[in-house]
């Protein structure tokens, strides 16, 4: 940090097991990616190529080269599925997501694709629809995540989009609190990413586990804001840590 500061909560340092935040880049050109990178690459942990954006994206090897100049690793979004597993090598791909957010898997096979997937790198795997009409209970997110843990996914991503309006959060962007509470009932919360683009839900997060909640689907240029809102140096969350033991 650039100068000491006391009551300042202790995040996990790099590489982190949890408190990581993975940005969703919708489409930043090369020169964007490195100058974004240039200011927030110590507080980001995965770059999300969102949704098909890699498919379209000119020169992607050349951008895949600039974030793992940085040591971060980048993942294809999950709508994009057929032979992933030869398009993830040929980029140099180590982190691959599963979803049934877009189209229907029966889920047994979503998790035979987890177990496949675990032989070539580091699996996350998206759980909620991407249907706002189709309302998932509870207990069936429990059993949903808890399966996908057990075959092999590192992390569990909650569903929300990148606008934050279904999955966890009602079509307003209000967080399902008792969907998200009842989850960490039965599901680690170090193993959930949150998909949390706005900076409420993020807020939420924050306040309900800590600065070190992982949080996903951030915007680029949301990066710095939401560190220094981690830590309690944003309006919303300064009086979070003041005079208190500092938070692990």
């Amino acid at each position: 940090m650039n100068f000491k500061l006391t009551q300042i909560p202790e995040r996990d340092r790099k590489p982190r097991l949890k408190g990581i935040t993975m940005v969703m880049d919708k489409g930043l050109s090369i020169d964007e990616a490195r100058n974004f990178l240039s200011v927030s690459h110590p507080h980001v942990d995965i770059v999300k190529l969102g949704f098909g954006t890699s498919f379209v994206t000119p020169n992607l090897k050349e951008k895949i080269e600039v974030y793992t100049s940085y040591g971060i690793p980048i993942y294809f979004g999950g709508t994009q599925f057929e032979d992933y597993i030869s398009v993830c090598k040929e980029y140099g791909v180590s982190y691959m997501e599963v979803s049934d957010g877009s189209i229907t898997i029966p889920h047994a096979e979503k998790c035979g694709y987890i177990e496949k997937l675990t032989k070539y790198g580091t699996v996350l795997s998206e759980v909620g629809s991407k249907d706002a009409e189709h309302i998932i209970p509870p207990y069936k997110w429990i059993e949903l995540m808890r399966a996908e843990l057990e075959a092999g996914a590192t992390y569990v991503i909650a569903e929300a989009r990148e606008a934050g309006n279904v999955g966890i959060y009602r079509g307003s962007g209000e967080v399902r609190e008792g969907l998200v509470q009842e989850i960490l009932t039965q599901i680690p919360e170090e193993k959930i990413l949150w998909e949390a683009p706005q900076k409420a839900q993020q807020l939420y997060f924050i306040e309900l586990i800590g600065c070190n909640v992982n949080l996903g689907n951030i915007a680029p240029n949301e990066m710095i804001a939401l560190e220094a809102m981690r830590i309690g140096l944003r309006g919303d969350t300064f009086h979070l840590f003041l005079d208190k033991e500092v938070a692990k």
